[in-house]
């Protein structure tokens, strides 16, 4: 089924489960499982920010005891969410049945998704819903599994889908199916309830599986279909080798969408985005390039290599680095150059300006045209507070200068190199802050002399 074919979801209410109890153990950290990031976003924050995006009315999220880091990170993509602890563990179906609540409002769709499952798309979850709205009661998603060992599978008679098989209750034929579980899985919302809770424990682990809802689905006159993804879609994390894997496929899914968006990425394969990372079109980036979160670059910028850029703006016709670090606060302005070397933070940059090599700017205001020499400093923090340095449009700053703020630099004026500058520079102005060279003739030579004189005693 297409995009274009899938009925629209706008007009019809969804409620979106997502089961975030799972601790973890495998990751061997000391934060949930589901807090750890990929493309700078924590896997429960890319699965609510797509069931948000897939058109999702209400969402429940379904958490551990104590948890309320992951209560807390849940409301951050998604301020309404309803937070529902399951105490034991006892099962998928278990964990659904925790948000009873919001189940028994009887949204038309339920999607049930796990926040250990990062790279569901939004199309994904649209052509989960679809089924729902031509009368299913339940949906579930599958995979052609490349090696199915493990996995249950789906069993299907044309279009229906009959059973979810576990690998090890499965036949030798039914072990030859590569359609595997997914796990993802939707729900009618006038038929959930009384699905769910017909599910029961009688298994060798004593739990409740959602996976038994497509057999109950069809015990009580339902019908229960199955839509299929590519493998990755599905990809868990239940260590730091598979958190590894989705970060390289995340990437990979960025950097192919800013290459079609318009962007050059001269080796794609080295440049690391942020989930929310923005390129404008024409603007080239050179390989070892790091985004952190919160960058927008605009048309015709080029980022050259090894630069790292978090929280910054880059305007349209800019040039960054190579060896640039741009941290939060950052803003360079029209056709400004910053350098190898050289350190920006809190700082705007204006149109033209030139910070060449080996410089920090901190907490500073640098206008239009003006040029920064090598070595340059803004002395920002004395240990308790952070002070901030203006500098005018067209001013020159000689290399190997401190600027201890607060200060301010007029309009034009000259900073001869060398200097530490504590108090303001009026407009057109020259100041030196440095002390007065001072020549000993031979006195290198004298020294020298004494010096070996001495060693040989």
């Amino acid at each position: 089924m297409t995009s274009s074919t899938l009925p629209n979801p706008s007009s019809r209410s969804c409620l979106a489960v997502v089961l975030a109890a799972g601790e973890g153990t495998r990751m061997k950290s000391d934060k949930p499982k589901v807090l750890h990031e990929i493309a700078n976003r924590s896997m429960v924050g890319h699965v609510l920010a797509a069931v948000m995006a897939a058109g999702a009315t209400q969402v429940a999220v379904v958490v551990g005891p104590d948890r309320d880091d992951v209560a807390k990170e849940a409301r951050k993509i998604v301020p309404d969410a309803e937070i529902f602890v399951q105490k034991d563990r006892l099962g998928t179906g278990h964990a659904v049945l925790s948000a009873r609540d919001a189940l028994a409002r009887q949204p038309d769709d339920i999607i049930i998704v796990y926040a250990d499952t990062p790279l569901v798309s939004i199309e994904t979850l649209a052509q989960l819903r679809a089924p729902l709205a031509k009368g299913a009661a339940v949906v579930s998603l599958g995979f052609e599994a490349r090696d199915p060992t493990g996995y249950g599978r789906l069993l299907l008679s044309g279009d229906q889908l009959l059973d979810i098989r576990e690998h090890k209750d499965a036949s030798e034929a039914e072990r030859a199916i590569t359609l595997c579980n997914g796990g993802l899985m939707a729900l009618r919302g006038d038929a959930a309830l009384a699905i769910l809770d017909k599910i029961d424990n009688k298994n060798a682990k004593n739990e409740y599986y959602l996976t038994d809802a497509v057999a109950i689905a069809r015990s009580l006159g339902h019908g229960a279909v199955a839509v299929t993804v590519a493998e990755e879609e599905v990809h868990g994390v239940n260590d730091r080798a598979q958190l590894a894997q989705a970060e390289r496929m995340i990437q990979g899914r960025l950097r192919q969408v800013a290459m079609i968006s318009g962007v050059t990425l001269v080796a794609p394969e080295t440049v690391f985005f942020s989930y929310d990372t923005k390129l404008g079109r024409d603007v080239i980036v050179e390989p070892h390039v790091v985004f952190g979160p919160g960058v927008v670059v605009e048309d015709h910028a080029i980022i050259h290599s090894f630069s790292h850029l978090e929280g910054a703006h880059i305007s349209g016709n800019a040039g960054i680095g190579p060896f640039a670090r741009l941290r939060p606060g950052a803003s360079v302005g029209p056709k400004a150059k910053v350098g190898n070397f050289v350190e920006i933070k809190n700082t705007q940059l204006g149109a033209g300006a030139k910070v060449g090599h080996l410089t920090y700017l901190g907490d500073a205001s640098v206008g239009t045209d003006v040029n920064i020499g090598a070595g340059t400093i803004t002395c920002n923090y004395d240990g308790f507070g952070k002070y901030r340095t203006e500098i005018g449009e067209g001013a020159f700053i000689g290399s190997n200068s401190s600027l201890v703020a607060p200060v301010q630099i007029g309009k034009g004026a000259f900073v001869g190199s060398g200097s530490v500058i504590t108090e303001s520079v009026p407009e057109d102005a020259l100041s030196l802050g440095r002390g007065r060279q001072v020549i000993k003739e031979n006195w290198a030579r004298i020294f020298r002399v004494k010096s070996q004189a001495a060693k040989l005693k």
